[in-house]
This record gives structure tokens, sequence and C-alpha cells, in this order.
């Protein structure tokens, strides 16, 4: 049987980056998905260690940017505090990249060397490594096409292996223990959602340059797949959690 009362917070930095497809395997593992903005309405330091579940989305910002966005500060030492307590804590995109940072990593940006774009915007496969233990969740997308779309790069700290690996991004997802985990791609990614992204995104996809039409053909190629893949991950993450909090 399902867990059931238990809180999930999903921390949001532009409204189209959401749960997506994450959100109804949350419901039906008994979580209650709260939204909140991590700027506009702040976690209470007691949210950040009551919560059963958080998790850190996405979006066009980075973990750099403090001085512009101060709040981030706040953020990343909620993250800090939470995970020093081992709490169930998923990261994803600028989400993960935030989680690297308060864990004692850092972030880097993309280089255009060596036929490498400084963006990563599009659908690739990962190169995922030897699954052992509390990894096994991330075998569900072997082969399987995911959606990139960053141009930071994790280095995660010492004592935290990269689980995945692209062309140009050493690190596409990293664990902490059995109770977080990070992945910079969205393998959350809703494929009747894209077109929200592309509006949202509009200036960063004409600056990279991205093909839109390519960008829809591959979705509708690849996004199911995704969907179902992403899914199943999420699944056997939330199942490896340590105490009440395994679903």
């Amino acid at each position: 049987m399902p867990a059931t009362n238990m809180k999930c917070i999903a921390l949001y930095h532009v409204c189209f980056e959401d749960l997506g497809s994450f959100a109804a395997p949350l419901e039906r593992a008994g979580y209650q998905v709260e939204y909140r903005h991590a700027g506009a309405t702040p976690l209470a330091p007691d949210e950040w260690r009551d919560a059963a579940l958080v998790v850190v989305l996405g979006g066009p910002l980075g973990a750099g940017d403090v001085a512009a966005y101060p709040w981030l500060a706040a953020e990343i030492d909620g993250l800090r505090q939470r995970l020093a307590l081992g709490l169930p804590t998923l990261g994803i995109c600028l989400g993960a990249q935030l989680m690297a940072v308060a864990l004692g990593g850092r972030i880097e940006r993309r280089g255009a060397a060596d036929g490498i774009a400084a963006m990563e915007i599009g659908w690739a496969p990962l190169d995922v490594a030897k699954a052992a233990g509390p990894l096994d969740p991330l075998d569900a997308l072997r082969g399987i096409p995911v959606l990139h779309w960053h141009g930071d790069n994790i280095v995660p700290p010492a004592g935290i292996a990269s689980l995945a690996a692209t062309p140009g991004t050493p690190c596409q997802a990293f664990s902490a223990g059995r109770h977080a985990l990070g992945l910079q791609f969205h393998a959350e990614f809703a494929q009747h959602a894209l077109e929200e992204w592309l509006a949202g995104h509009a200036v960063e996809l004409a600056r990279a340059g991205v093909d839109l039409a390519a960008l829809r053909r591959d979705t509708a190629r690849h996004g199911r797949a995704l969907e179902q893949a992403g899914q199943a991950l999420l699944h056997g993450w939330l199942a490896g959690l340590p105490g009440e909090s395994r679903a």
C-alpha cells in the first residue's frame, strides 16, 4: 500500500517548468503536492526540515546568479540543511545544480570547443553508468533520448560520482546516499507542455540558434517514451527511499 498524507513541496522558478509527468506517480505514491515559488514564496526553515519530499525544479537562472536574485542564497542554504539531515530531495536541471552547490560542488559554463555547443538543448540519450544499489532507477533511461536544456555543467563534490553523461556534459546525474538525486536533464518533461517551454524560453532559444521545427519533431518522436521511462525512474527512486519516506 502507498504511504499517505505525505507532503511534497515542488519548488519552482518559472511556472511552466513544473512536475510534468512526475505529478501523477507522486500522487499515486501518497504525496500531497504543494507548489511554491522559490523567490516569491520561499520555504521557512521548518518547511525545509518537515516536508516528506522536496523537489527543486528547473528554470533559466543559474546557481551563480545570487547577486541578481539574492533569494537563491537562501534556497541553497535550505537545501544544504535538508541534505545534511538526509531528507528526501530531488533536483532537476537548475534544482540539481543548486543541490550540487549545497553539497560543496560547483557549476561551470559549458565551453564551445571541439564541436560542443555552448548550450545543450534538444533530445539525446544518456551514457548511464553501471547501476549499483540505489542507482538502479537510472536503468530505466538506458537507450531513451531525454530532453536537455542547459548551458551550465555540474561539477559534483569529492566523493560523489557522476551517474550519467553526454558529450560536453560529464555529470548528467548524481546521488547523495539514498535520499538525494540530482538530474541535469528533464526526465519530468511532458510533451504536451512543449509550446509553453518554447514561448517561455524564446530569447534563449533564439540566441542558441535552436531549430524549433526540429525540436518539435523530436519531441513528437521521443516525448511519450520519455514520459514512461521518467515515471519508471521516479517510481524506482521513491521505492528506494529510506525510512518512512519510502513509497
